[in-house]
């Protein structure tokens, strides 16, 4: 790919990947995240124009700033055949072709993650040098097909294990894969493996290859887990077509309006560290740690429209979750202060904190009180893949709907001391923590990871599970 440069932008907190492909003055960009000025950066830095803005489908997992970029550079905007859009764009079908000053895009309909899904195959001298393939093959797995329900989900299974057979038949092996999702992202229908790859090397390495159609239309259902809640208002979001994003802070709360807020069942969110956020915190205060995942949880949480009020370290913590907030569809919070809790509370929504600790400190703790009450907030089928013994089992995503449940087990529990809660790594733990604090139930934070746990002492029980195509996610 002599003068051709392939410029991946990474948005790690979703797990997606847009891309920018260059050559001479001309540029075509990639399913394009909301916040479009790395884009607009690279551009500029390389003296690039761009030609054509390319969308592989209708994402449920962030809000494309596509036709905001089309918009802004004049390129033109393409989508899939079949799409319901309220604007202006090309919709282009199965083998449509589309002209470049870099090379010929040829269009290739590979429907499974959506139905109108469809792959870029990039040729330049009469062979493909790139497929950029979005959410349809990733490496080592495939998008996941349940995103538009239940009774989509298998038809959409078969449709990518055929999408999956074309590929390989159709693609020049040597071509480079360019996948959207599968980096973290909760589209992909199992943990990738890899950061690169070619046709021929998905072809030998990916299951989706070498499994029969009903196996691997069996076993990549069986393997899906829950998927965040926020996604339901991707699509109509897409469909609408967004606008200009504004990153601007927002007015300055006082620790008056952040108690006021509470009190009105608002969301006051702290993004510091999950450590200082145990130390300290005002009471009523959710820990969404903005140096880890916190915008998946956050939208997948929250009452979709619930006003939030942000809380940093510096302004540089605010700002940087109202980036990934925008890529959400959240496009402004109502309000944000910088500082410490000591800035931020009141006699209302005083300073409160707890303890956190390991599994080593766990299992030590079990050995005094076998009955010490143990929250799971880990996904299904991290659960089924070995748990603590004895430990209750709520995914975090299912916490405030069963908040009734947990509040009468941990009362039940009251006489063995605080709940001691753990996830993957300690960072849902931390989010968990916080909501039970916020409702006066003593709890420890354990910020520590799964996998030293067996070995810290504490029993880890296996349940028998069938067999899932890849493997499960950990935070």
């Amino acid at each position: 790919m002599s003068g051709l440069e392939v410029i991946a932008i990474d948005t790690p907190n979703l797990g997606d990947r847009s891309y920018v492909v260059g050559s001479g003055s001309s540029a075509i960009v990639i399913d394009p995240q909301r916040d479009i000025d790395r884009v607009e950066e690279i551009l500029d830095q390389h003296g690039w124009s761009a030609s054509h803005v390319l969308e592989t489908h209708f994402h449920n997992d962030y809000v494309s700033g596509g036709l905001e970029l089309a918009r802004r550079t004049k390129a033109e905007y393409v989508v899939p055949e079949g799409m319901e859009i309220d604007f202006a764009a090309r919709q282009v079908g199965d083998a449509a072709e589309l002209a470049s000053d870099i090379g010929r895009l040829r269009v290739i309909h590979t429907p499974g993650h959506t139905p109108n899904h469809i792959s870029f195959a990039l040729n330049i001298g009469g062979a493909d040098v790139a497929l950029f393939t979005g959410g349809s093959l990733l490496f080592g797995s495939v998008g996941r097909p349940d995103l538009l329900g239940p009774e989509l989900t298998e038809p959409l299974a078969r449709s990518q294990w055929q999408s999956m057979r074309r590929i390989g038949a159709e693609i020049t092996p040597s071509a480079q894969v360019y996948p959207t999702h599968g980096f973290g992202s909760f589209c992909s229908a199992t943990a990738t493996v890899g950061n690169e790859s070619t046709v021929a090397e998905q072809v030998a390495s990916n299951p989706a290859f070498s499994v029969a159609e009903d196996t691997f239309v069996e076993e990549l259902i069986a393997g899906l887990d829950a998927y965040p809640a926020y996604y339901a208002h991707m699509g109509p979001a897409n469909q609408r077509g967004a606008g200009p994003i504004d990153l601007s802070l927002p007015m300055i709360a006082s620790a008056g309006d952040i108690a006021r807020r509470i009190a009105a069942g608002e969301w006051v969110v702290d993004l510091r560290h999950r450590q200082a956020f145990a130390a300290d915190h005002v009471k009523g205060s959710l820990s969404f740690d903005v140096h880890g995942n916190a915008v998946t949880y956050l939208g997948w949480m929250i009452d979709w429209g619930t006003p939030i009020t942000l809380l940093g370290a510096d302004a540089f913590e605010v700002q940087t979750m109202q980036r990934e907030l925008v890529r959400i569809g959240i496009d402004r919070p109502i309000a944000y202060a910088v500082g410490s809790s000591a800035d931020w509370s009141s006699p209302a929504t005083p300073v409160s904190g707890y303890r956190r600790a390991t599994h080593v400190d766990l299992s030590k703790a079990l050995s005094d009180d076998p009955g010490l009450p143990i929250l799971d907030l880990r996904r299904n089928s991290e659960f089924d893949d070995g748990y603590v013994a004895g430990a209750m089992h709520v995914p975090l995503h299912e916490l405030r709907q069963r908040l009734g449940e947990v509040q009468a087990w941990a009362g039940e529990n009251a006489a063995h001391g605080p709940v001691w809660i753990y996830c993957g790594s300690g960072f849902r733990a931390s989010i968990g923590a916080s909501v039970l604090d916020g409702l006066d139930i003593p709890v420890v934070h354990v910020d520590d990871d799964f996998v030293n746990a067996e070995n810290a002492g504490l029993v880890i029980v296996r349940p028998t599970v069938g067999h899932r195509l890849g493997a499960a996610y950990a935070d």
